[in-house]
């Protein structure tokens, strides 16, 4: 699907939507539990990614329902014995948290992995575990079969690849029945979603014990529920809204978010103010208005997913922004690196990638065009940020890959005051 639209300044206010971060985390660890857990979460925002947990911890028994705009989510089966046929759709989370955790639990099943996951980096993650007893077939495949129970011991992690490795043996071993360790190896990468999982987990009672090179995982613990928790609000989605209030216009406040976060991508601020635009900070909201936007130089190794964000900003700003760290964008759900640089590219800018940076030279203004969002939603958020500045019309192919992390992107950019056309009908 097409998106087309039309450049305008945006500006007015936004709630933030749901942490798809913080709600992965909240529906493993419910499923884990000894009671139901409600969740204030209206489902008609419910995002592709969130969807392919939730279906995933149905199939391995868990009683998930709505009441109302409350997601309730309730105990899986832990003696189940059959195959569980488990669909991640394009999300790694799902992926990489549930493996360890159906291995833990001693059930067999299949991954079934749709776009650039099967590529996406696993190896790290399964030598760690079939070294402990898990067998898995089909590595690199759509259809990854995993069976075996793994057996407590120490679990040798690295730290630069993903955090998601982390959190998912994080999310397994305290079912193990003798304590267990996980040693992290070189240097730690986004480490507040290490911090966010901690935090959920003693949410539940759940006791882990940092060491000095990673955690102790004491055994046997039970997944309390806590019966209901809110979900934060999303800073990885809102930063597109701030940085259009940084670009242009009025200027755009998100209601909302946390200031006190483990989310890393609540740099956001910071970013924002090195660049030059003029943020301000009160209680649960963030609002941001144009400066005068100049070139920084960056370090993006914790906050990866704030790259398209803050290039989109890069863009406006007056000489060259260096964003450095990045080399792990090449292994999301595009080649991010390249495909920021080529959306930028297209619609009249000028940005250089290499392994591990991006350079983009700020003009200020760009002229519009057509960008290929290469089926990745934080490029095609990243154009519709940029049209604020473009002289002609935006037009975004794979428009409807915002779908993986906010369906209503579209719909909350037109009630900030964007024109978009796409599917053929005016929103």
């Amino acid at each position: 699907m097409d998106a087309i639209i039309t450049p305008r300044s945006l500006g007015g206010d936004i709630a933030a939507i749901p942490s798809k971060s913080h709600l992965h985390r909240l529906l493993i660890c419910a499923a884990l539990g000894d009671l139901p857990l409600k969740i204030p979460y209206p489902v008609s925002v419910m995002p592709e990614d969130i969807r392919a947990t939730v279906g995933c911890l149905a199939s391995l028994g868990s009683d998930i329902k709505t009441e109302g705009d409350c997601l309730v989510v309730g105990p899986l089966d832990r003696e189940a014995t059959s195959i569980a046929w488990l669909d991640c759709g394009e999300s790694g989370s799902t992926y990489r948290f549930l493996v360890p955790v159906v291995l833990a639990l001693g059930r067999p099943a299949v991954f079934h992995l749709s776009a650039r996951l099967p590529s996406r980096p696993m190896d790290d993650l399964f030598t760690a575990l079939e070294a402990h007893g898990a067998r898995i077939e089909g590595r690199g495949s759509p259809d990854v079969f995993v069976t075996g129970r793994i057996s407590p011991g120490k679990y040798i992690i690295p730290g630069n690849i993903s955090s998601q490795y982390v959190t998912g043996l994080l999310l397994a071993l305290p079912l193990l029945p003798r304590d267990s360790e996980i040693i992290i190896t070189g240097k730690r990468e986004s480490q507040g979603y290490i911090t966010m999982t901690l935090g959920v987990l003693r949410e539940f009672s759940v006791d882990i014990k940092p060491t000095k090179t990673g955690y102790l995982i004491p055994a046997l613990q039970n997944f309390r529920s806590p019966k209901t928790i809110n979900p934060e609000g999303d800073w990885s989605n809102s930063a597109f809204w701030l940085a259009a209030g940084a670009i242009r216009g009025e200027g755009i406040r998100v209601t909302g978010l946390m200031r006190d976060t483990s989310q890393g991508d609540s740099a956001i601020c910071e970013a924002l103010q090195r660049l030059g635009a003029c943020v301000e900070t009160y209680g649960d909201y963030v609002a941001v208005s144009p400066g005068r936007l100049r070139g920084i130089s960056i370090y993006a190794a914790d906050i990866p997913d704030l790259v398209p964000a803050i290039a989109a900003v890069a863009a406006a700003a007056e000489g060259v922004t260096v964003i450095e760290g990045a080399g792990r964008l090449r292994l999301k759900e595009s080649d991010r690196l390249s495909s920021v640089s080529a959306a930028l590219n297209a619609l009249g800018g000028h940005a250089v990638s290499d392994s591990d940076s991006i350079t983009i030279y700020g003009t200020g203004s760009l002229a519009g065009g057509r960008v290929d969002s290469y089926t990745d939603h934080r490029i095609v958020m990243m154009a519709t940020v940029c049209s604020v500045i473009c002289k002609n019309t935006v037009t975004i192919s794979g428009a409807e890959a915002t779908d993986k992390s906010y369906p209503g992107f579209f719909s909350d950019f037109a009630a900030l005051g964007g024109r978009v056309i796409k599917g053929g009908g005016k929103t």
